[in-house]
This record gives structure tokens, sequence and C-alpha cells, in this order.
């Protein structure tokens, strides 16, 4: 029950005997990428909005977008080999 992090014995029980094993599953790689794509695209949203009033696109902006989706993606990537190992 300890490792499960599952408090209730009840619980525990039913799981156990409906599954027959419990999944433990750390999220905290998730969580990364959710708040990176959250950075990105108020950052999207801003570049955009500065271009409307501008009318001008800076290569500055342009790169701090390139830069900031490639850490998107390196993130999407270590997730996705830590899943291919399940």
């Amino acid at each position: 029950m300890s490792v499960a992090k599952i408090g209730n014995r009840e619980a525990y029980l039913r799981k156990t005997s409906l599954d027959g094993y419990i999944v433990r599953i750390d999220f905290s790689d998730v969580r990364e990428m959710v708040r990176l794509l959250r950075i990105n695209s108020n950052n999207l949203n801003q570049v955009a909005k500065r271009s409307n009033e501008t009318r001008s696109i800076y290569a500055a902006d342009i790169k701090d977008l390139q830069d900031n989706y490639e850490k998107l993606w390196k993130s999407a990537e270590i997730i996705l080999k830590k899943l291919t190992k399940l």
C-alpha cells in the first residue's frame, strides 16, 4: 500500500482484486511539458499582438519562439521514450 501510495486499505484491496496490479505513473514530465506549452502559447500571442500593432516582427522574437519550441519538443521526446519503456 505504501509503494502504491494508497492510504485506504479497502481501496487498495478493491484495486488489486479488480485489476490484479497497480500502476503508478509519475506525471512530472507531462506537467513540465504543459508548463512549456503555456509559456510558448503566451509568447506566441504576445508576438502576434505586437506584430499586428507595429506591422513588423523582430528577429529576436522569432529566435525566442524557436528556442522555446525546441525545449518543448525535447520534453515531448523524453516523455515518449519513457512511455515506450512501459
